[in-house]
């Protein structure tokens, strides 16, 4: 694609992860299963000095540093993660021992890291929640209407620095010169050595104002004079016009989710602010932030 796509509206990021959840129903028979079935569901991995490492603290730890792990074995990984845990956990003792936890710095640090996760994960829970079938369903159905009868414009361009060159390329196609090879030798558009120019389908608000306003304006197979945008002269060709199509809901469920996920979390701070009372109190004697103090001499 070229370097105007660039130039098109881009949506609320769309790659969140599915969450999925699954529930396990199993019929007991003996006393005292319920708790060895939750250490078979979370074993312990290692111990340091006796205290144990779990399963679900590897887990922990993946959330955290996983981005970081070198690329390896799941076994290889596993190995790291207990390497990084158990040195964790001496640490965290030696610190304990020098009494670091009752320094008031780290008790700061403490409150805001608990308040921090208490956020995280009730927000988390909130998210889950709204992100049921008939939520997604409903954006889906409500956008697809806003999108019925929207027209589409595929169409290829030639990007040059000035006028004059692009009167020139203008002059060639009218020769019969074939567009895309014209658009590979000529145009300074990144994408077209690849695509010949073609910026395929779009949306009147996918393209800049001037861009836009040309292509739509033009038949299939018309040619357009020269173009003026921020990134040079454009000469289009449009190769076809079409109502928009609307993509099967589990084409975009991803992006729908991340939309619906978004929306809940805004909507519970949103509640939130409304209720508190939230006060803001500059220190006394310090200087504003954007201002210097006068100089008195």
């Amino acid at each position: 694609m070229s370097s105007l796509s660039c130039l098109r509206s881009v949506a609320l990021p769309a790659s969140a992860r599915m969450l999925l959840l699954a529930t396990a129903l199993a019929s007991v028979a003996v006393t005292g299963t319920a708790c060895a079935q939750q250490q078979t569901d979370d074993p312990v991995v290692a111990r340091v000095n006796g205290a144990e490492i779990k399963a679900s603290d590897l887990a922990i730890a993946e959330e955290e540093v996983g981005s970081n792990l070198p690329a390896a074995s799941p076994e290889a990984k596993r190995d790291h993660l207990i390497t990084y845990l158990s040195d964790m956990m001496l640490l965290a003792k030696a610190a304990e021992d020098k009494k670091v936890a009752d320094d008031a710095a780290f008790k700061r640090r403490l409150a805001y890291m608990r308040n921090k996760l208490l956020m995280e994960t009730y927000l988390q829970g909130e998210m889950k929640a709204a992100m049921t079938d008939a939520a997604m369903r409903q954006v889906y159905d409500e956008a697809s209407k806003q999108m019925k009868g929207e027209q589409e414009v595929r169409a290829r361009h030639i990007l040059v620095e000035t006028e004059d060159e692009a009167k020139a390329v203008l002059a060639e196609l009218k020769k019969g010169t074939d567009f895309a090879e014209l658009a590979r030798l000529k145009s300074k558009d990144p994408g077209a050595q690849a695509e010949g120019g073609d910026l395929g389908y779009f949306t009147k608000d996918q393209m800049v104002p001037e861009f836009a306003e040309a292509a739509y304006k033009l038949d299939k197979g018309q040619l357009s004079e020269p173009v003026k945008s921020q990134f040079g002269w454009h000469v289009i060709r449009v190769e076809d016009k079409r109502d928009r199509v609307i993509p099967p809901f589990e084409q975009v469920k991803d992006q729908i989710e991340t939309f619906v996920a978004r929306k809940a979390q805004a909507e519970v701070i949103g509640k939130l602010r409304q209720g508190a009372k939230i006060e803001r109190l500059e220190t006394k004697g310090a200087a504003p932030a954007n201002k210097t103090p006068e100089n008195k001499n």
